[in-house]
């Protein structure tokens, strides 16, 4: 079995390439340049939007996708389980769901319900159950379980972006009275939610840390996420790593989600999190 995956999971090209797992770009509108995710920076992407440069996203098309299936099978895959992030935020799904229709092999569309960190740990994980002999159901149901039992939480200095973006509507509960306020939010599920809001970034971050100190303490792998804040981002993992024994990883997210989120995101990803 063969597993693919798109480019929001920040899977680093290496780590993903010694699993065997097959990532397909999503694409990056920048200004007047557009180009796979994996041929833009996320610091151009950071610079862009600080410049007010108008930065916009779309799915892989079909045919990418089937171009990655394609070549699993000229490889000697008989099947491909094909991970992805939420439906409820891209077309990517839908994309790979009309590629599998037309693949030349047996194609397994999974629905994530997640991105980054845990999006990247389903296609490990899936990968992972390939390389033991699984079957293609049983590859898409490991990508199912990690997806499900993993979490992320996140603060952005500002929700313009997610605005921009339409993640989050003008008017919406997610607002609350002003753009300026500072919401630690949850991705779990499939679903974008509201945890707190508050009114500074330093003490964003601390709500961040208390959040996500439960979870991590009995977590079995964490990453933290930023774009263009690398600093902070280290001081996140000194406060978390003293809480778990897992390593807690740093990894920058790509052009697309930060397209979304804007600079000066920072985010928790935790895996074994109970629904």
């Amino acid at each position: 079995m063969a597993v693919v995956t798109d480019s929001t999971a920040c899977l680093p090209a290496a780590r993903a390439a010694a699993a065997g797992v097959t990532v397909v770009p999503l694409r990056v509108v920048l200004g007047p340049r557009e180009g796979a995710e994996d041929e833009i920076a996320p610091a151009e992407v950071a610079e862009a939007l600080r410049r007010r440069v108008r930065v916009t996203t779309s799915a892989p098309s079909p045919r990418a996708l089937r171009a990655a299936y394609a070549a699993a099978m000229s490889a000697g895959a008989t099947g491909v389980v094909s991970v992805h992030l939420s439906t409820s935020w891209s077309g990517t799904l839908a994309a790979a769901q009309s590629a599998a229709a037309e693949a030349p092999l047996p194609v397994t569309v999974v629905d994530a319900g997640t991105l980054a960190g845990p999006l990247a740990w389903a296609a490990l994980d899936a990968a992972a159950a390939a390389t033991a002999g699984g079957s293609l159901d049983e590859v898409a149901a490991a990508a199912g379980r990690s997806a499900e039992r993993s979490s992320m939480w996140f603060l952005v200095p500002t929700l313009e972006h997610l605005r921009r973006g339409g993640r989050i509507r003008t008017g919406s509960a997610l607002l609350g009275t002003a753009l300026a306020v500072k919401p630690i939010l949850r991705v779990h599920g499939g679903a974008l939610e509201t945890v707190d809001r508050v009114r500074t970034l330093a003490r964003a971050l601390d709500r961040l840390v208390e959040v996500t100190s439960g979870p991590v303490a009995g977590s079995s792998r964490v990453t933290v996420h930023h774009l263009g804040d690398a600093d902070r981002a280290a001081e996140l993992v000194a406060r978390l790593a003293p809480l778990t024994a897992a390593t807690v990883e740093v990894v920058e997210v790509g052009a697309v989600i930060g397209a979304h989120v804007g600079p000066g995101v920072l985010a928790v990803a935790v895996d074994g999190v109970a629904p």
